[in-house]
């Protein structure tokens, strides 16, 4: 059963997740137990004692040659019919900035915390998600080919967005298709890091292996309509976070005031009376989270900000800043930007 990534996914949410399905990847990525790896009953040797009796029941099977998988997630945004198309592949893991680009910083506990899972698992469970600039004919041709056939593999997840796979042979070709171009990492960015880091472990002490790659799905942004949906940083400490920008009624008017280029985010702040929004130009190249966080967030540490994809529970956030403030308690201000 699929899920959301793992970072988004509230207790709430994953008790439904949970119940809906024994086979839920919920179940491993966010498994219950003790986060100390030493607990005999850690959340990491439990999710990898459930992996591994997936596969024994048959609910997880191996492919029984190399694949890629041609992948196409149909969804309704705003009343309006979509679709986004991509490759499934295992991409070679690089250094930041070389071939793989970033546009947001990584923090060191979800780093750590993905690391002890993959340390158990020895699976990647989630895929990292890039967009290559394109346009990229040769991989045009091959979805349009592969999905004019039913897919092997289709389900309708919770928020009722269809899933559709199609199983690819390898060829050595595809390889040939993606070389020299630059990725950049629209969402997996703890998760790529962690790649990095359990790579160097285990590269030291075995050599190559598949642990020098990494699953990802890659899509050419040339050739699809990625919408890109606010991702809001709640700021709880460090450096106050410049205001004096364009106001606002409220955050969804602000949310639809902001862009990628030039770079601009919303932000909300206590205010009489409650919370004021404003649009803050951040004057520096785009993307716009990656000037955020090259900017006005650099200086603040990883321990003082939050993240959450509910423009509300940012706003109520600063509504509790606000009466904090009256108990002499000071709050910077939530922040949303796009992810």
């Amino acid at each position: 059963m699929t899920a959301p990534p793992y970072d988004v996914i509230s207790d709430d949410h994953r008790r439904e997740y949970q119940d809906a399905s024994r086979y839920s990847v919920v179940h491993l990525d966010l498994a219950e137990g003790s986060p100390d790896p030493a607990d005999p009953d850690n959340r990491y040797d439990r999710a990898a004692g459930l992996l591994t009796r997936w596969q024994s029941e048959g609910a997880l099977a191996r492919a029984p040659s190399p694949q890629y998988y041609a992948y196409e997630m149909a969804f309704e945004l705003d009343g309006t019919a979509g679709a986004i198309r991509g490759l499934f592949l295992a991409l070679e893991l690089e250094p930041w900035g070389t071939s793989v680009i970033p546009h947001e910083r990584t923090m060191a506990g979800p780093v750590e915390d993905r690391l002890r899972l993959l340390r158990a698992t020895h699976t990647h469970l989630s895929a990292v998600y890039g967009a290559i600039a394109g346009p990229n004919a040769q991989l045009a041709t091959l979805l349009d080919d592969v999905t004019q056939v039913g897919p092997s593999h289709h389900m309708r997840d919770q928020q009722g967005v269809e899933h559709r796979m199609w199983s690819v042979p390898a060829d050595d070709r595809i390889a040939d298709w993606f070389a020299d171009t630059p990725i950049l990492v629209a969402d997996g960015h703890h998760r790529y890091t962690t790649a990095l880091r359990y790579r160097d472990e285990v590269h030291a002490a075995r050599g190559a292996g598949p642990w020098d790659r990494v699953l990802a799905l890659v899509v050419d942004a040339a050739a699809e309509h990625l919408p890109v949906l606010p991702f809001h940083r709640i700021q709880t400490g460090g450096v106050m976070f410049p205001t004096g920008g364009r106001t606002f009624d409220g955050i969804s008017e602000a949310l639809e005031a902001i862009s990628d280029d030039p770079p601009s985010v919303a932000l909300a702040v206590p205010g009489q009376g409650g919370p004021r929004f404003e649009v803050i130009a951040l004057g520096s190249a785009p993307p716009a989270v990656r000037a955020l966080h090259e900017g006005p967030l650099r200086a603040v540490p990883d321990a003082d900000l939050r993240f959450t994809p509910d423009a509300a529970q940012a706003v109520a956030a600063v509504a509790w800043a606000k009466l904090s403030q009256r108990g002499s308690c000071r709050q910077p201000p939530p922040i949303g930007s796009a992810r």
